[in-house]
């Protein structure tokens, strides 16, 4: 499935709305949702319904989020240190299906690899107007897990940006 990921222009907060290949609004992320202490997002269908929350780890080296649906975390989203030339994140799932993904120095260009195997590419080739990716993924992936992973290393990876409100 292709999905547009694009940051709310004017916005207050990080604000995303998710199109698919047809230009439809499916998903929205609502990054207004801030915690005194951590950066907490919600993952919301079109109804309003929150899919699954982005919440920041406090206790942690380096950027790490949790993904969390139904109340139980289901990945923790934790960007690699000491990398040249490219970025690279681990998203650990429960169990031995952990996600990996790695990308270009300037994190327009990245893909995401289950065991070798590409289930999701991201690119921001194509957008120029604020953040801006378009993200492919394979059938059988879970596309919120995988989206919700693209905000955290958007996030991660535009921490010291200056943010619009």
């Amino acid at each position: 499935m292709r999905y547009a990921m694009k940051q709310k222009l004017f916005r207050w907060g990080d604000d995303y709305r998710v199109l698919d290949q047809k230009g439809r609004d499916v998903y929205l992320v609502d990054g207004k949702a801030f915690t005194f202490l951590r950066k907490q997002l919600r993952f919301l269908d079109m109804n309003g319904d929150t899919l699954a929350e982005i919440r920041q780890r406090l206790l942690s080296w380096g950027p790490s989020y949790d993904i969390v649906r139904g109340g139980e975390i289901i990945a923790t989203v934790s960007k690699h240190h000491f990398t040249l030339l490219y970025c690279k994140f681990t998203v650990d799932v429960p169990g031995p299906d952990d996600l990996e993904a790695t990308g270009s120095l300037f994190d327009y260009e990245y893909s995401f690899r289950r065991g070798g195997r590409e289930v999701a590419t991201v690119s921001k080739h194509y957008f120029t107007w604020t953040d801006s990716y378009g993200v492919e993924i394979a059938d059988g992936e879970d596309d919120v897990l995988i989206l919700a992973s693209t905000v955290v290393i958007d996030l991660c990876c535009h921490a010291d940006r200056e943010r619009q409100t």
